[in-house]
């Protein structure tokens, strides 16, 4: 299980001497915003104490990425105060820690007779680790650092000294989420894959049917979390890492939580292509997206009506004519035009998308969003 603890900063000095009614009235829009938060991630928020929440990832739901939903919904509280302070003219800063490790869930609490959902020392090490994070700082503990460090961006921190424990508690500051994964960023697995050799064979296979033919091969993994289609997928990116053909793997991740976001996957897979990083401004996004689908797509009228689609997925506004074209809107079709382009010209291309937690189905204007319980990855390849 995965806790998160989140408190205001000096809130208790600025209550001073002020009307409860008038604490209360401040503190509202904190307690709707983090709730709110909270939830979109799949958080249960356990109790509000004063200016602080406590909130629970895996309980009394458990998923096979809580860490992940964890340290995300943290930075999103991160950021969530720093909207109120823009909205509402407050001077707010808040502490954030994240913890993961053993608990005993009992689902028939009572919270109006005083117990929690939730008991164990993880809580502790939250809470300690809450009260030693930097101002408007995340800490982590050596847990969901492990389970989240390819996916989210950490900087140094210095072990914590909490009361009652022993030896120093290791943390680490969470940063950012990575905006992407590419081959490079891939976990290479450090032992043997065991009892799944069958199942990779059949992923080679389809492989060497989309090396080989004319056609693209599209192959569904299916399986309860953590059964191993991760490391699946992981075993497959190695045998092709070894191949001594050219092999252009994108990878892109449709979150379980989130349904504004559906077309997230072809977002993180074109800029991945197009090599936009997180800090570029947006005349570099522009430049650099331009460069990689004029590239792929030789003709002027085509390349910028693919460009006027992709603009969205990677933070620009969007040309509702298409750059003077009035074909209608089709990001899916855009997208496709790119990488058949970019596989005929370069030989070879493999794209892959990866799809935890909730099964997705969207209509071409991403507006119908439905869930599916269902935990599975998808790759598609082209020839």
């Amino acid at each position: 299980m995965t806790v998160l603890f989140a408190d205001l900063v000096d809130s208790t000095a600025r209550a001073d001497r002020r009307d409860p009614e008038d604490v209360r009235a401040t503190l509202i829009p904190f307690y709707e915003r983090m709730r709110a938060v909270l939830e979109r991630f799949g958080g249960q928020v356990e109790k509000f104490i004063g200016d602080a929440v406590m909130a629970l990832f895996g309980a009394p739901v458990a998923h096979e990425d809580d860490p992940e939903r964890g340290v995300r919904a943290a930075l999103a509280v991160r950021d969530a105060i720093r909207q109120l302070n823009e909205q509402h003219g407050l001077d707010w800063s808040i502490r954030v820690s994240v913890a993961t490790g053993e608990a005993v869930i009992d689902l028939e609490a009572r919270p109006e007779e005083g117990l929690g959902m939730a008991a164990g020392d993880i809580l502790n090490t939250g809470s300690r680790l809450a009260q030693a994070a930097p101002i408007n700082g995340i800490l982590v503990d050596e847990s969901t650092y492990r389970a989240t460090r390819h996916i989210i961006e950490f900087g140094a921190a210095e072990p914590v000294r909490a009361k009652g424990k022993a030896v120093p508690l290791p943390a680490w500051q969470a940063i950012a989420s990575r905006a992407r994964l590419d081959q490079n960023g891939l976990q290479r697995p450090h032992i043997p894959l065991v009892g799944r050799r069958d199942e990779l064979s059949l992923l080679l296979d389809a492989f060497e049917r989309a090396r080989s033919g004319p056609t693209s091969q599209l192959v569904t993994v299916v399986g309860e979390p953590g059964i191993g289609k991760s490391r699946l997928i992981l075993e497959l990116a190695s045998e092709v890492d070894i191949s001594p053909e050219t092999v252009y793997w994108r990878q892109g991740r449709s979150l379980p939580y989130g349904a504004e976001t559906p077309y997230w996957a072809l977002s993180e897979i074109l800029k991945v292509h197009a090599g936009i990083l997180r800090t570029d401004d947006p005349a570099v996004t522009e430049e650099k997206l331009r460069q990689a689908i004029r590239q792929a797509v030789p003709e002027p009228a085509e390349a910028e009506w693919v460009i006027s689609h992709m603009r969205p997925l990677v933070g620009l506004p969007g040309d509702a004519h298409g750059g003077g074209d009035r074909r209608s809107g089709d990001p899916e079709r855009a997208h496709g035009d790119i990488f058949r382009s970019a596989a005929a010209d370069r030989n070879r291309c493999l794209p892959g998308d990866e799809l935890r937690g909730w099964r997705r189905r969207h209509s071409r204007t991403g507006a119908d969003v439905r869930g599916e319980r269902a935990s599975y990855r998808r790759l598609r390849w082209l020839p």
